[in-house]
């Protein structure tokens, strides 16, 4: 199915219908894939997979006996964003390679750097 112009739809259409597949199986991989990040010298760990899910929260024991309720909170805070901050980074650099545009930086396309 083409038209005059000489433009192929059908092969745009095949071309389209194979990025989706390759998009569904790149966060289907994604998935899989975990980062790890931690706060306070490694006090505090979260463990986030690529669906943007923690995993894990791992609070080292001498912080616990500190019973420092406000510290323990935003170290785990600073650990969890960090994590889903190097889990952005990881999707982004997986979508530039199956972009079209391939290694092009474009600031902010695909959640990039800003």
């Amino acid at each position: 199915m083409s038209d005059p112009s000489g433009f192929d739809i059908s092969a745009l259409m095949k071309q389209a219908q194979a990025m989706q597949e390759q998009l569904k199986r790149m966060q289907e991989e994604a998935a899989q894939k975990t980062v790890e990040a931690n706060s306070g010298g490694g006090m505090v760990r979260a463990v986030v997979d690529g669906s943007m899910r923690v995993r894990r929260i791992e609070i080292d024991q001498s912080l616990l006996a500190s019973n420092d309720k406000s510290m323990i909170e935003d170290l785990v805070v600073v650990a969890v964003n960090d994590g889903l901050r190097r889990v952005q980074e990881m999707v982004a650099e997986d979508m530039r390679k199956l972009s079209p545009l391939g290694g092009l930086n474009l600031p902010g396309l695909f959640g990039g750097n800003q």
